[in-house]
């Protein structure tokens, strides 16, 4: 089969790889004039198969008007006359239920720890390097509030089978050695230690390289402008410079994709989350990270990348703009020099994505009431985490294979 993949981000690409693999004709087509080069291009670094859950939790509400007033808020509204953006907040809020949290979190768990596995062999299969590490990540926690709040993310932890330890302050010295130094600006933290960490850019170019190699064809400087059907079918995707024939199309458009679905009546609930990060050269790699930590207080990832370190996070309800706002990055600032100080943040770049976020976090992953129409995307901040997982369930639905995951978790019929 012919399968034309629409965008070139690490979900698009490991979609690519996968397809390939299992022996269709893959092209793959996208604005950019490379892969990775809008959302996957510098996050956080982070690949949390345990450190995962979605945004919308219990006692969200509360916190989001707390965080109003906050210099260094986690979470930022801008609100717009946006119909989108107001129905897209409305089902976040009726998730941010016990119910609805442990629900999300166990599918979303499921998920990455099946991802954990695909990324695995990828990276046994290709060989491929992109500043990968595998020593876990450190949620931090400031106060004993935020001690006592874990223990709903440790029972979903517990309960999905994932491994975790539950530190006290010394524990958490011994995995970050230079947090000596703040001691006493935090009390304990949790540890998942099958996270890993690298650049997701990395990561994504070099597997694009594999997969041409086995055949994948990329098409880049090219506007998707429309999915040719016919009868109820696709039958091609239509750019700029023409129309690409195919039998199937996947959708990997991350924030843009409910664009390209909804004239076919398919009300896909994603909307871009913005996020923020720093890249920062390491100048004394004792005061710098071993892996990730996440600063529970700002909801910010501190990360190792090689000589680099990675600072990314915050959610920023603001539409669909990247521009960068210096209010932002102080509170990048203030994170990582508050725990690890001494870096030159003055020569950090500093970088704004669009993450592509459902309500419930869960990714949307599967087929359409168009035949040959298929979705991937909506991976909010766990796209990498989540991309190989995703790619190879995806693949089994598109080829009427058999899947390992539950598929009606991850429809969009769920809504």
């Amino acid at each position: 089969m012919k399968i034309v993949v629409l965008g070139a981000g690490v979900v698009g690409v490991t979609s690519a790889y996968e397809l390939a693999k299992a022996g269709h004709e893959v092209v793959v087509i996208d604005r950019q004039p490379g892969p990775a080069l809008e959302t996957s291009f510098a996050n956080a670094g982070e690949v949390s198969f345990g450190y995962c859950g979605p945004w919308a939790a219990p006692g969200i509400p509360q916190k989001a008007l707390k965080w109003l007033f906050m210099e260094h808020a986690p979470l930022i509204i801008r609100p717009k006359l946006d119909a989108a953006m107001l129905c897209w907040m409305l089902k976040m809020l009726r998730n941010c239920t016990s119910e609805r949290y442990a629900v999300n979190k166990s599918r979303m768990l499921r998920l990455a720890d099946y991802s954990r596995t695909a990324l695995a062999e990828v990276r046994a299969q290709t060989g491929v390097a992109y500043d990968e590490r595998m020593q876990g990540t450190l949620q931090l926690f400031r106060t004993d509030a935020q001690m006592e709040a874990s223990a709903k993310d440790v029972a979903a932890l517990a309960a999905d089978g994932i491994p975790y330890e539950v530190l006290d302050r010394e524990g958490c010295i011994r995995v970050e050695p230079a947090l000596r130094h703040v001691a006493a600006k935090f009390k304990g933290g949790l540890l998942t230690p099958q996270d890993e960490t690298g650049d997701c850019f990395k990561f994504t170019n070099a597997l694009a390289g594999k997969a041409a190699a086995l055949g994948v064809r990329f098409v880049y400087g090219r506007t998707i402008k429309d999915i040719a059907t016919e009868a109820g079918r696709v039958t091609g995707v239509v750019t700029d410079q023409g129309v690409e024939a195919c039998d199937a199309a996947l959708v990997s458009l991350g924030s843009f994709s409910p664009f390209m679905v909804k004239r076919f009546g398919i009300k896909l609930p994603v909307y871009p989350v913005k996020g923020y990060s720093l890249t920062i050269p390491i100048t004394d790699a004792s005061r710098a990270p071993e892996s990730t930590v996440m600063d529970e207080s700002y909801k910010i990832a501190i990360t190792r990348l090689g000589d680099r370190i990675r600072v990314g996070g915050m959610a920023e309800i603001s539409g669909f703009t990247t521009d960068l706002g210096e209010a932002r990055r102080r509170t990048l600032e203030h994170s990582v020099t508050d725990l690890f100080p001494g870096g030159d943040v003055g020569q950090a770049k500093f970088w704004s994505g669009l993450r592509p976020m459902t309500p419930d976090g869960t990714p949307v992953i599967g087929g359409t009431h168009i035949g040959g129409l298929f979705l991937n995307t909506g991976h909010g901040t766990l796209g990498w985490t989540m991309s190989c997982g995703s790619a190879r369930h995806i693949t089994k639905v598109i080829n009427g294979q058999g899947t390992d995951l539950n598929q009606a978790d991850y429809l969009l019929s769920r809504y």
